[in-house]
């Protein structure tokens, strides 16, 4: 049974990805349809292209919050300075309360790249990791949603949600149960993810990398390109938020556990997410203008996407994925597209897939290859994970 859902603002947001640092560079991109990815450096073995964020490694964090100092956090910060975010939230936390606002944060590795350094670090014949590493600040889950809530001066709930490639979409979930039981009356919603070894490595022993940029839904799609990214968003009571800011209407999940890192062939999870996302927000399939696809570029899962989407809308609904701009930003990539769909929704504007010449001919939906510009009123932005997690959200306008 869906969540019974009261419809939330997003009343602030922002994103940092390779597509570009804030939410203007983010909308410029997908206007002018200027990918972020490029040729792999060494230390992003043995992937051929990557979607790598420039000018992480210059952040510095506050001196009192050096003790967070990973990439991960780095790239939290970089975000958290774009888009008046961080005056944004300082003012929502003196008029709530610090402990009246929540952090729910959406990680799939968080600061792990810290314990790689820190396992190259080791003297030789030591099984010791260094006394100046400190996992908790850094590698542990926690970690971010530790960090951003300090850095924001908050003191509500907070949140990990680690659940593969849905974490930054359930996170949304999350923090709209949280504020509809009165844990809170607002969070700070978001995902972080960053390059690290372990995660290229890892789908390059799934031979699921690509040789050259990621294309998804195309006939020829040979695989993903992994990338990092961060997008924060205030989720407020639209009482909260400026006249006309794009509101999330429904959120629905699910976990059908059919394999732990391939989909259910015919979608069986993925309809029940967005059905379920559909019945919290009281919409028919007949009401969606828009769906940002979860699209890997993999055969198998942009295949399933395919079978449940078109089970769900047939070919009347334009769909595409974004991430032939981005890579696959694992547990940020939700909350990423999630902040894409709110600026296609005050745009008008279907983000043709990058790259594709042809679409698969199998697919039955409608595709999208070159940018259209249409009116949207609501947008449907999916999510699916390894484990058989499934997360779809519905944004859209106020009625």
């Amino acid at each position: 049974m869906p969540i019974p859902f009261t419809p939330l603002a997003l009343s602030t947001v922002t994103a940092v990805s390779a597509m570009g640092i804030g939410a203007a560079a983010t909308r410029r991109a997908l206007h002018e349809r200027l990918g972020g990815l490029r040729p792999a450096g060494p230390e992003d073995r043995p992937a051929a292209f990557v979607g790598r964020v420039d000018g992480v490694d210059a952040v510095a964090l506050p001196p009192e919050l050096a003790r967070y100092n990973c990439r991960n956090n780095r790239l939290a910060e970089m975000a958290l300075l774009q888009d008046g975010f961080l005056a944004a939230a300082e003012a929502l936390r003196d008029r709530l309360g610090a402990a009246r606002v929540a952090v729910v944060m959406g990680t799939s590795t968080s600061g792990i790249a810290e314990t790689e350094a820190a396992y190259r670090r080791r003297p030789e014949g030591s099984f010791d990791l260094p006394e100046d590493f400190d996992f908790a600040a850094t590698h542990d889950l926690f970690s971010l949603p530790r960090y951003v809530r300090a850095r924001l001066g908050l003191a509500g709930p907070a949140l990990t949600i680690s659940t593969a490639c849905t974490s930054g979409a359930r996170a949304f979930l999350e923090a709209a149960t949280m504020i509809s039981a009165g844990l809170c009356d607002a969070a700070v919603v978001g995902g972080v993810d960053t390059l690290c070894r372990m995660t290229v490595e890892g789908f390059g022993s799934l031979a699921l990398l690509a040789p050259g940029p990621t294309r998804p839904c195309a006939a020829d799609r040979d695989g993903i390109t992994v990338g990092e990214a961060a997008a924060f968003v205030l989720l407020t009571r639209p009482r909260d938020a400026a006249p006309g800011a794009v509101q999330l209407l429904g959120a629905g999940a699910s976990s059908d556990g059919h394999h732990m890192s391939s989909p259910h062939p015919e979608g069986l999870g993925a309809v029940s997410a967005m059905r379920a996302a559909l019945e919290a927000a009281q919409l028919d399939a007949a009401q969606i203008d828009y769906i940002n696809l979860h699209g890997t570029g993999t055969r198998a899962n942009d295949a399933m996407e395919d079978r449940a989407v078109s089970h769900l809308f047939g070919n009347a609904v334009p769909c595409s994925s974004t991430k032939g701009w981005t890579g696959h930003t694992l547990g940020a990539s939700g909350a990423l597209e999630a902040v894409v769909a709110a600026l296609c929704l005050q745009d008008g504007l279907v983000p043709g897939c990058l790259g594709v010449e042809r679409v698969d001919p199998e697919f039955q939906a409608d595709v999208a290859i070159e940018n259209r510009q249409v009116p949207l009123r609501r947008v449907l932005s999916n999510s699916f994970g390894f484990g058989g997690s499934n997360c779809s959200l519905v944004l859209g306008r106020a009625a």
